[in-house]
Parts: structure tokens; sequence; C-alpha cells
């Protein structure tokens, strides 16, 4: 959808961006937590996502793995955030809740609506308010945006509801977050933009 907006639009709007300071992971109230070691087989941190899971290619999500959760989690969730969309808030790419609680990985292409894919857990509501993968479609001419992929290990966290929004996650999560791992991945069109970085992980 983004891919239609004119690359003079786009340029225009650079200065625009949600901001990594909205991220979930530095939102206030979530606990003091460690760190979870969150990769991907398809991309390095930092590095540019491959277009196949994007919009430009089969839009399919990527393979994660992570290792460091701890022994009293209850729940995990992941949650996938544009910090560089030209909104007010980051886009959602994906929420999956409820995953089990211990080291693992997700396949290629598992976060799709409940019931379709393999994603051992509850997907939630991406940002155009659809369950599954919302594939990064960033406005050519924008520059680089940033897709923070976000893994946070809670404990007791009360249940979010079906199909669960962002802000359903994030009041779930607070003061329960055991551990969290970041994993930035990259894509752009068109010029890229000069945006510093997403933080590493802080810990208490």
């Amino acid at each position: 959808m983004l891919e239609h907006i004119p690359h003079w639009l786009g340029n225009a709007l650079k200065g625009l961006r949600a901001g990594t300071d909205k991220l979930a992971i530095v939102q206030d109230g979530l606990g003091s937590f460690t760190a979870i070691d969150l990769r991907s087989p398809a991309f390095a941190n930092g590095a540019r996502i491959p277009e196949r899971f994007t919009a430009d290619g089969d839009g399919v999500s990527p393979p994660l793995f992570w290792t460091g959760v701890p022994a009293e989690a209850t729940h995990l969730v992941l949650l996938v955030e544009d910090s560089d969309a030209p909104t007010p808030a980051p886009l959602v790419h994906a929420i999956v809740w409820d995953l089990p609680a211990e080291d693992g990985q997700l396949a290629e292409g598992a976060i799709v609506a409940d019931g379709d894919g393999t994603a051992s857990g509850d997907v939630g509501r991406n940002s155009y308010l659809r369950e599954g993968w919302l594939p990064p479609d960033p406005p050519t001419g924008h520059g680089e945006h940033r897709y923070a992929f976000q893994l946070f290990a809670l404990k007791n966290a009360a249940d979010p509801g079906a199909t669960p929004s962002r802000s359903d996650i994030i009041d779930a999560m607070r003061g329960r977050v055991l551990a969290a791992g970041l994993l930035t991945g990259t894509y752009s069109r068109g010029e890229p933009a000069d945006v510093a970085p997403v933080g590493a992980v802080a810990t208490a």
C-alpha cells in the first residue's frame, strides 16, 4: 500500500517518524528485566531484512529463534514495531501472545491468522487491524526504517483477551517482564535516511 506514495511525498515526510522512544521495550512500568538472545537466521541485528519478508517479496514472516528465557517465566510475547513509521506511534507488524515460556523458535511464515499457521500462541492484531504478519512496506523516499522485533518473558501476566492489540499487550505486561530480547532489521525504498540504530536491551 505505502509503495504507492510518490517519492517526493515520502522524501517530504522524512522528518516525521514515530521514534524509538515509543517502542514497547522502553516504556515505563514494564519492570526490571534481563536480556534474552533473540536472533534470525535470515538477517543479522541491524542489517537489511531480505525482500522475501517484505511487501516487495512474498511477504512472509522471517524465522526467529531465542535463548535465555528465565525458568520462572510463564508467558512469552513477541511484538514487532516500525519505529520510523510516519505515524504518532510505531506501526505494529506482528503480535504473538502466549508463546511457550522456554527457549524456542518461530519458523519462516509462522505468523499468520490464528488457525492458519504454526505460531504456537495467540496471534494478535497488527496496525491494519488484521491478525498475522504485516510485511515491511515503507514509503518510497522516506529512508531507512528500523523494525524492532521485541520478545518479552513474563510471569503471571493477565490475559489480554482474544486477538490482543498493542495497547492490550502493554497493559498486560506492566510489572510482569522478567527478560526481553531485541532484534532490529532495516528496510527502505529509494534514498536511505541517516538514522541511528536502535540501542541494546536495557537491563536492571
